[in-house]
């Protein structure tokens, strides 16, 4: 079990997401003169945990297409990166609501520095891309009894 320093200002993030969320809400994404290419980026939801042999990232990825995702290692920086486009046989141009959005997205996640990047493996299933990050030799947790004076 690690245990873990308390950020007074983590709750600032969380507020920042849902006041970016608010935005993207009220004001959904544009499309180009051609009415395709989207001109927004939207962010794709994540949870991320651990499991025994290491740390499991599954990203939400309804309606985008396998082939229209990028996996990436640079740096110790984990990308996932691609496009969610529009179904072209549901065009319409008099929308009564559009909450779907498409466009662009792209999340890093930074990596310990000792994980071997040709052993993560990534798998997409139903909408669902899932990371599987081993990890590192030296951070497998171990048991060691303490003696009491």
């Amino acid at each position: 079990m690690a245990i873990i320093k308390w950020d007074p200002l983590g709750n600032i993030a969380t507020l920042q997401d849902r006041i970016n969320k608010l935005f993207d809400d009220s004001f959904p994404c544009q499309t180009d003169e051609d009415g395709e290419t989207p001109l927004c980026e939207w962010t794709p939801g994540v949870d991320i945990f651990e499991t025994d042999p290491g740390v499991v990232i599954a990203v939400d990825l309804p309606g985008v297409n396998k082939e229209d995702v990028v996996v990436e290692i640079r740096d110790d920086v984990l990308s996932i990166s691609g496009v969610r486009c529009a179904d072209p046989e549901y065009q319409a141009t008099n929308y009564y609501r559009r909450e779907r959005i498409c466009g662009n997205f792209h999340r890093t996640f930074t990596l310990h520095a000792m994980v071997p990047p040709e052993q993560i493996k990534a798998k997409f299933k139903n909408g669902v891309l899932v990371v599987e990050i081993p990890r590192p030799e030296e951070d497998h947790p171990r048991q060691v009894s303490v003696d009491i004076e």
